[in-house]
């Protein structure tokens, strides 16, 4: 299979199509090889459209509702990025080319390894990948510009919140009911959290993530 044209099939046919207009974003999705992130036997499907599959219940996102999470976050090269379940280390990957440092965490142990290893291999080095809760965040790197959940969430844990420094922000897509998703964006502003929806989205939860049950009387 021929892997570039496949990449550059799904920038200009997924990403650029649908208002992806960053040049740093494009450029980025352009020429990381997402096909090496996935399970071998899924390579052939790696620029499709959707969710891949990883094992363990975990996936890696879709290359769309990434690109747009990232531009709704509009990424400085100077930020400090939290990079929120990068599983293998694609989004780490990807977030590299656009901040000037990622602190990317996951916590299974076998994905902390492939990531490590794969951008290794990418030369990437400012990336930092860390065994951690993901509903922790990484509260001794804090505060960041820019906080990314790689994955659907029901509801965000206070915990990252908290972790955003004044002007941050961060993006996610909030499930909900019926399963519909919602890119959305929360930016700290004089203490304040503004909370705004940039677009529709559908991705599977990210483990951890799941809405609280709430007491009925």
């Amino acid at each position: 299979m021929d892997y570039a044209a496949a990449r550059h099939a799904m920038v200009e046919s997924q990403i650029r199509t649908n208002r992806v207009s960053d040049p740093a974003i494009v450029t980025a999705f352009e020429e990381i090889p997402r096909e090496l992130f996935v399970p071998m036997n899924l390579r052939s499907v790696a620029y499709v459209d959707e969710a891949v599959p990883l094992g363990q219940g975990r996936f890696l996102m879709e290359p769309l509702a990434l690109a747009q999470l990232l531009q709704a976050a509009e990424i400085r090269p100077s930020d400090v990025v939290l990079d929120v379940g990068c599983a293998t280390g694609y989004s780490a990957a990807i977030l590299a080319r656009l901040a000037a440092t990622v602190v990317a965490i996951e916590e299974n142990p076998g994905f902390v390894r492939e990531a490590n290893r794969l951008l290794s291999e990418q030369i990437v080095h400012n990336v930092a990948i860390l065994e951690s809760a993901l509903t922790e965040g990484c509260p001794k790197q804090a505060p960041y510009d820019v906080i990314v959940l790689e994955g659907g969430v029901e509801e965000i844990p206070d915990a990252l919140v908290a972790q955003l420094g004044e002007g941050g922000r961060l993006a996610c897509v909030i499930v909900g009911a019926g399963g519909f998703g919602k890119g959305t964006l929360l930016t700290r502003i004089s203490g304040s959290v503004v909370r705004r929806t940039v677009f529709d989205a559908g991705t599977p939860l990210l483990p951890g993530f799941a809405r609280r049950p709430s007491f009925v009387f």
